[in-house]
């Protein structure tokens, strides 16, 4: 089954341009749209919030390495799915790129099969947080400093506190979030937040 239109671009970031070619070759075959990156520092330059897709990157590169640009994209207002393909894999690395949110850690001489897998569950699953993402941007500033607290379990004279407004307008700040996301309990929302990336627990 080809991919469908909306599923999004494979940006591949490696330094070694032979390999670049092999795998944007191998992804193109298969119906994805790709762009190629030298550097991760080249493709953050790029990074921008109207980017659908996901990451293919090496683990060891000059300068930023692939830890190091996956936590730049988890920093950053797009963050993206990112699957690791390396030959310098190990145990711990391995652990703890999974522990961070990646989609998938493969050696270089994983099968296309494997590879080919990856890329579609990164994709499946930036496009649905992205979609998460779209709803949150109907949130005003203010509903989103009110959700930024009710998301790590403030009640609601905290909240009125800590910004600095009566407890009234932040029942009303959270009835309107809530109706603009569609949700119901905290919980779900929380979880919404999650999903969509933009909550990243253990964040200030």
């Amino acid at each position: 089954m080809n991919p469908s239109p909306e599923s999004g671009t494979v940006f591949i970031v490696d330094d070694d341009p032979s390999f670049l070619k092999s795998v944007s070759r191998l992804l193109r075959s298969a119906g994805y749209p790709v762009q190629t990156f030298e550097s991760a520092t080249a493709f953050l330059a790029q990074l921008g919030p109207e980017l659908a897709g996901c990451v293919l990157a090496d683990l060891q590169m000059p300068g930023l390495d692939g830890l190091e640009l996956q936590a730049a994209l988890k920093k950053s207002s797009n963050p993206l799915p990112v699957v690791f393909l390396s030959a310098q894999g190990d145990i711990p690395t391995t652990v703890k790129a999974m522990r961070h949110g990646a989609e998938d850690f493969l050696t270089k001489l994983c099968s296309k099969e494997n590879l080919l897998e990856a890329v579609r569950r990164a994709l499946a699953r930036g496009a649905e947080e992205q979609k998460h993402r779209q709803r949150f941007a109907q949130l005003s500033p203010r509903e989103l400093e009110v959700l930024n607290h009710v998301v790590r379990g403030q009640l609601n004279k905290q909240i009125a506190d800590d910004l600095g407004i009566n407890i009234r307008t932040v029942k009303l700040h959270r009835t309107n979030l809530t109706r603009k996301l569609g949700v119901q309990s905290v919980a779900e929302l929380t979880r919404l937040a999650e999903a969509s990336g933009w909550f990243k627990p253990g964040n200030s």
